[in-house]
């Protein structure tokens, strides 16, 4: 009886055959574990929200939302993590080698109009993020909130995280924002980011707000809201971000798009190249197509990963988009709609390819070290 060959006995690799590493954890960031790492007057504004209880990601002049649905009951709970050791046990059990944390409350930063506010904010939280996550556990690493209302105070924020080992991006909140994130105002930021060799990282969440996308206030339910709220966020971004010439103007500027899927990326490569081709003359500073930057300097986080009738599907999508090197697992843990690691490991691929899309193209983009006896 002959036995499996190499590469079947490869395909049929398990989770605890890799590094598994979760692009998108979300952390329980409230007002009053913020407030005692935020300069005054702010700090007296953090600790006067602490302790209402405000709907999920509703807080006044924090995390500011305009939800317009009624609550229904048999919803969906929402769920957070609140210390470090709780997140390294949550993970450890989805088998979870390694999480990039991102915020849960300052999704919503972006829409705050106060700068001065805004900056202490910033700061209060990447002071927490490093304190209270980043040096309790093993597996555990951030990026730093980066301010828009303020762009040159956010590089230097860059700078003074840029050399702390457990920092591996730039989170660039995307909810709201305006401008978007291709406009000459940040470049700061993004030079700050390529010279720290730090990756930024756009995350959008569904926000009913006057800035792209707009008028998501004519839905009537949070169906079509979510439907179209991260995807067009990230697609509008993209765009601003080509558009305006940031990956030409820094070529070392790697740029990371979360929670938003994967199948708009080909749609949009295609529109771009062939707007570029007929417009040129608009976009002189670029020196190669849109998809080009995007299948050399750009990488996209599976959650919410799509969910075709055949699989097949995913993974010509993939190979469309540039290719599992272009992809990173993302869980979106803690949140009800986190898509579990069982969920790439079920695509028809190599094993190969799901190795690096679990975890090896992290490691290698946000510099992360493998856990002992993994690789």
């Amino acid at each position: 009886m002959s036995t499996p060959s190499t590469i079947e006995r490869t395909d049929r690799a398990t989770l605890a055959d890799m590094v598994v590493v979760d692009a998108d954890v979300h952390v329980n960031d409230t007002p009053g574990a913020l407030a005692p790492y935020c300069e005054e007057p702010w700090r007296l504004s953090l600790e006067a929200l602490d302790g209402a209880s405000y709907p999920y990601l509703q807080v006044p002049g924090f995390a500011p939302n305009m939800r317009l649905d009624p609550p229904i009951p048999g919803q969906h709970a929402n769920r957070s993590v609140s210390t470090a050791a709780e997140m390294r046990a949550e993970l450890s059990e989805l088998q979870i080698d390694v999480g990039i944390l991102f915020p849960d409350h300052m999704l919503l930063f972006a829409a705050i109009p106060n700068p001065e506010y805004a900056t202490a904010l910033a700061q209060a939280y990447n002071r927490w993020l490093l304190e209270e996550w980043l040096t309790r556990e093993p597996g555990l690493y951030g990026v730093v909130l980066a301010c828009p209302q303020n762009p040159d105070f956010a590089a230097r924020e860059i700078e003074r995280y840029a050399n702390e080992e457990r920092v591996v991006g730039v989170y660039l909140p995307t909810a709201g924002v305006n401008p978007l994130w291709g406009d000459r105002r940040y470049d700061p930021i993004m030079a700050a980011a390529e010279a720290a060799n730090l990756p930024v990282c756009l995350h959008s969440v569904t926000l009913v707000s006057p800035a792209f996308p707009c008028q998501l206030d004519q839905f009537e339910n949070h169906f079509a809201r979510q439907v179209l709220s991260h995807a067009f966020a990230m697609m509008a971004n993209l765009t601003s971000i080509v558009h305006t010439g940031v990956p030409a103007r820094f070529p070392e500027l790697r740029i990371v798009f979360t929670e938003a899927g994967i199948a708009w990326v080909p749609y949009m490569m295609w529109r771009m190249d062939k707007y570029y081709n007929e417009y040129r003359r608009l976009v002189p500073f670029l020196e190669k197509r849109p998809s080009d930057y995007i299948t050399e300097r750009m990488w996209f986080a599976t959650q919410p990963i799509e969910e075709p009738d055949d699989l097949k599907d995913l993974v010509v999508t993939i190979d469309l988009l540039g290719g599992p090197e272009r992809i990173l697992f993302a869980s979106d843990w803690p949140h009800h709609d986190f898509d579990h690691p069982r969920a790439i490991m079920k695509l028809p691929m190599p094993a190969a390819a799901k190795r690096r899309i679990m975890g090896e193209n992290a490691l290698e983009l946000f510099g992360i070290p493998a856990p002992a006896g993994k690789l």
